[in-house]
């Protein structure tokens, strides 16, 4: 049987991981794995995920099974952060999930259940885990323009031309803040004009939200989703927790889907409980704790809100740090727009051929399609990298 299957694809960051591990040189700077970074180059336990870890060694009476849809106090403060009060309860169905893929996996699986003829719209880019999920399962998909590559911002003509073309009953599936590969976001009037086109396209959205509070804090970065959550009859939210509270190994994700009433908010959460049973059975409920003590004590919530805000801000600084570098030494404007981005990642707009040289010529590791993470940044690397940039005539 073994002798049958063929080779697979071989995934681009593993692939630039395991280059970099080889690379001898003290130089090499690694902006492509997607995780956040201290100045140190660490990625820290966040002091409320210790103080939440060392409360469930203690009190933790037992490890049985949760429910197939997880703890209902995980799904209930994950609402809260996401949605607060914008939507009614008794309208959103919500199963915890094997981090924020899995809840793209099992929204997937879901649009499948209630509309396999649906298409499935994407950003172009977007995170690669989006199509490569879509072309496993058989799904039907087409892109729409978001970034430009000129200006490095949205390409929002250019968004609501190709969106224009969605069919009724299509997905359209948008990041919720920090974009990722480009870290370019819409304003909230350009929110606005994508939901009224939205509505009268007669789409479900779907919004994958996996970096809340690393862009314009929770709150701002909440807003965009919280407004499609209000405009529509029918939303799917997949939200992560890796990015925000640190606990990316622990694989914690949730995904909500906002149905037009109780009674078909009912059926999607009996749908949702199945999915569940056939891909993992019950979810992961480490990371679920962790996130549910945090958000329900308010010492730990406000310590774990004071050091995502630390993180946020150390971001926004090496954003503003490298802009100003390749500034001075470009003598132009042409990199401002790093210092407007938000999130962990920017895109250069360049060619594959300079992102190579980038690697070969100054050990300079990013994503083919010049994505980089400006968490992988310090004060040190920073002037490397703006010299590398001009260097390679970026």
């Amino acid at each position: 049987m073994l002798e049958h299957l063929s080779e697979q694809p071989k995934d681009k960051i593993l692939a630039l991981m395991a280059a970099y591990r080889e690379d001898p040189r003290d130089t090499k700077v690694d902006l492509g794995v997607g995780v956040y970074k201290d100045a140190s180059g660490n990625t820290p336990v966040m002091r409320a995920v210790k103080e939440a870890e060392r409360r469930l060694v203690k009190e933790q009476t037992s490890k049985a099974y949760t429910g197939l849809a997880g703890d209902p106090a995980f799904s209930n403060a994950m609402i809260d952060l996401v949605l607060d009060d914008t939507v009614a309860r008794n309208r959103i169905a919500a199963v915890a999930t094997p981090g924020g893929t899995g809840a793209i996996r099992q929204a997937l699986e879901l649009i499948k259940l209630a509309a396999p003829k649906a298409t499935v719209w994407l950003s172009d880019p977007t995170w690669p885990n989006h199509p490569s999920i879509l072309k496993y399962l058989g799904m039907k998909t087409r892109s729409y323009r978001y970034f430009n590559n000129e200006t490095r911002s949205v390409d929002y003509i250019g968004m609501l031309t190709d969106l224009a073309a969605v069919m009724p009953g299509d997905i359209v599936l948008l990041h919720g803040c920090c974009h990722n590969p480009t870290g370019a976001n819409l304003t909230l009037p350009q929110w606005d004009g994508l939901i009224k086109l939205l509505q009268e396209r007669s789409v479900t959205p779907f919004i994958d939200i996996a970096y809340q509070g690393f862009g314009d804090g929770l709150e701002k970065d909440a807003a965009a989703t919280r407004k499609v959550a209000a405009a529509f009859d029918n939303v799917l939210i997949a939200a992560s927790c890796s990015k925000n509270f640190g606990i990316y190994r622990e694989r914690t994700g949730v995904l909500m889907a906002i149905a037009k009433n109780e009674s078909v908010r009912d059926v999607a959460q009996q749908n949702l409980a199945f999915l569940n049973r056939q891909n993992f059975s019950f979810p992961p409920d480490h990371g679920a704790r962790i996130v549910t003590t945090i958000l329900t004590d308010p010492e730990l919530r406000a310590d774990w809100e004071a050091e995502l805000e630390e993180v946020r801000l150390s971001m926004l600084d090496l954003r503003t740090q490298l802009a100003g570098e390749l500034r001075r030494l470009s003598n132009s404007d042409r990199f401002d727009f790093l210092a407007e981005h938000r999130g962990m990642f920017s895109r250069l707009g360049t060619s594959p051929e300079k992102v190579e040289k980038l690697r070969a010529d100054h050990g300079i590791y990013m994503v083919g399609d010049s994505r980089m993470n400006i968490a992988g940044l310090n004060a040190d690397t920073i002037p490397v990298l703006a010299q590398a940039i001009i260097d390679a005539g970026i």
